[in-house]
């Protein structure tokens, strides 16, 4: 028991908050620019810019990001204006309403819920005949069955 509480503050010292560390933007707080977080963060307030989250993105109802997001996990009760890129699960909630395009694992809509855009579901995948058309010839070779 107290051993737990001793990793985790040893490894707040150490700069490894990742599984510890939430961050609060209120409401009535405005950014610009750019938002990384390796822990969750919860947006009550207004970022005009990317946000960036290795785990979990909370926009409350009052919250507004005007600009792309990426993350791991997303519950949205306030506006999105720009792509959505959620690694695993977004949750629109009846309040929510996305303006852009989704790409993510798995989509929870509320009744009540706006969502205009366009959405993808499941994992990515790259189209590889695409990658080899814009690629030089000679790395194009690298693609080509190999005999013997």
């Amino acid at each position: 028991m107290f051993d737990q509480k001793k990793k985790s503050k040893d490894a707040a010292r150490n700069g490894d908050q990742s599984s510890t560390s939430i961050n609060l933007i209120g409401a009535g707080t405005v950014i610009e620019g750019q938002v990384k977080s390796t822990g969750d963060i919860r947006i009550d307030g207004t970022v005009a810019g990317t946000v960036h989250s290795k785990s979990k993105v909370v926009l409350g109802s009052t919250g507004l990001i005007d600009g792309d997001i990426f993350c791991q996990n997303a519950d949205i009760s306030g506006t999105i204006k720009g792509k959505s890129n959620v690694h695993e699960m977004l949750f629109l909630k009846s309040s929510g309403n996305i303006k852009g395009d989704i790409q993510t694992g798995k989509l929870v809509v509320e009744v009540g819920a706006s969502f205009t855009g366009n959405c993808n579901m499941g994992p990515m995948v790259k189209d590889l005949s695409k990658q080899q058309e814009s690629e030089t010839p000679q790395a194009a070779d690298r693609f080509k069955e190999k005999t013997a």
